[in-house]
């Protein structure tokens, strides 16, 4: 049975996050520090598999992932599934069902999570006194539009390879700006039916195209996912120029 676990006690304080270590944040400031040990209210340890958020729910809490994967998706009536994103550390998950008032995605973990919960109704008081933070809510939310941008462009005009490519390293370069490639090469926990749902195809049409990038050494296929190897040959193949450099937001 797939589970999570919401704990009051915080082994990771806002003061110390593990996701300071990483160039790729912005630094937060003693004040808003300050204000987001208020605004957290524990953590929450998902298993693989456990649904985080579900489609017209209504959370009373924000998360934002510490460690593990995830995935945004939405489902058909028949079962039919499209996955919109993949969630990793630094990522705030939850805002559209605080907006909104419902969530209009589910958000599933791929590995075990930590996420850090944050009370819904201290929102208001971010946007009142913390316009900096409310700045990099509005950031966030206008960078998971782009990607989404880019993840339409693949689906109404790539290419079945280049939408492949331009998946793998869209997540390659993603994991490596929070610390997951190892010896540039990284293992991510997909299946073969995550990426046709992801790109839009048949399993049979996926299982083809996939062989095509491990000819080329791009990426294999192992029991426990797939370990992306070529980062260049990707790039290559998509013609996706790659993510910015510059520092980002989080909450």
């Amino acid at each position: 049975m797939k589970t999570t676990k919401t704990s009051a006690a915080r082994q990771y304080p806002c003061d110390k996050c593990p996701l300071q270590e990483f160039p790729h944040f912005q630094r937060h400031t003693k004040e808003e520090i300050s204000f987001l040990t208020d605004f957290k209210t524990g953590e929450l340890v998902a298993d693989a598999g456990t649904t985080v958020l579900v489609e017209g729910a209504n959370s009373a809490h924000l998360f934002t992932v510490l460690s593990g994967w995830g995935f945004r998706y939405k489902t058909l009536e028949d079962g039919r599934r499209q996955i919109l994103n993949y969630v990793l550390p630094g990522d705030l998950i939850g805002l559209q069902g605080s907006l909104m008032r419902e969530m209009q995605h589910s958000i599933e973990a791929l590995s075990p999570m930590i996420l850090c919960v944050f009370q819904r109704d201290k929102l208001a008081n971010l946007f009142r006194n913390y316009p900096e933070l409310a700045y990099d809510i509005t950031w966030i939310a206008s960078r998971e539009e782009q990607m989404l941008d880019e993840i339409l462009l693949s689906v109404g005009r790539r290419t079945a390879l280049e939408r492949a490519a331009y998946l793998f390293a869209f997540v390659f370069q993603r994991a490596k700006s929070v610390g997951m490639v190892r010896s540039n090469k990284l293992m991510v926990p997909l299946t073969q039916q995550h990426v046709a749902d992801t790109l839009g195809l048949s399993i049979v049409h996926t299982n083809k195209t996939l062989k095509k990038l491990a000819a080329r050494n791009a990426l294999r296929w192992l029991d426990r996912g797939c370990e992306i190897l070529e980062e260049d040959v990707l790039l290559d193949i998509s013609g996706w120029q790659g993510l910015p450099g510059t520092p980002r937001p989080y909450i």
